[in-house]
């Protein structure tokens, strides 16, 4: 157990580390490192995770790794993972914070920069690649993804309360379903 706990410390400080763009860029590897290197979880039981991790206060990527933390290796291992999640954040916000003002305006740091957005939005479409495969494709859940997307697109809707009404959605026609195939 304290070696699980460990060894959750340093696998989520290393993607703390090395991901940059914030959660939804963190999901892929999280996936990587969670489901295929470590074998910890399955690709389902990430799906579930990052589903509640994204549907509760606070950032994604802090939420999915004390849920896989906590699944893991219970309460230690849930402020093991969430600690070496934030650790390498503080730690590089707090040493450039002194000296970013002075290279900000240097045009090599500018296009670094414009490069790390790019990279970043990859990392944003692989992991909603990764979430699109995982979920379970009906006519029900894809009306409800077009919905979702323009309603947020075209209205800039609360995306919580698109959130709970899929989430309640899903329930009812999860519900409704079910009564049909018991009388059927």
């Amino acid at each position: 157990m304290e070696n699980r706990v460990l060894e959750l410390f340093t696998t989520f400080f290393k993607i703390g580390a090395f991901t940059f763009g914030g959660g939804y860029a963190m999901i892929p590897i999280i996936k990587e490192e969670v489901v295929t290197k470590r074998h910890w979880m399955e690709d389902s039981d990430i799906l579930d995770i990052v589903a509640i991790a994204e549907s509760t206060p606070g950032p994604i990527a802090i939420n999915t790794a004390t849920f896989v933390g906590k699944k893991t290796a219970g309460t230690l291992g849930a402020a093991a993972a969430t600690f070496g999640t934030v650790l390498p954040s503080f730690i590089i916000i707090f040493a450039i914070s002194s000296v970013l003002r002075q290279f900000e305006e240097l045009t090599a740091v500018k296009y670094a920069f414009a490069g790390i957005r790019a990279a970043v939005l990859v990392l944003i479409f692989q992991g909603l690649l990764s979430m699109y495969r995982a979920c379970p494709k009906g006519k029900m859940e894809y009306l409800l993804m077009a919905l979702s997307f323009l309603i947020t697109v075209i209205f800039d809707f609360n995306v919580l309360v698109i959130i709970v009404s899929c989430a309640l959605i899903g329930l009812i026609v999860s519900r409704w379903r079910n009564d049909h195939e018991h009388t059927s």
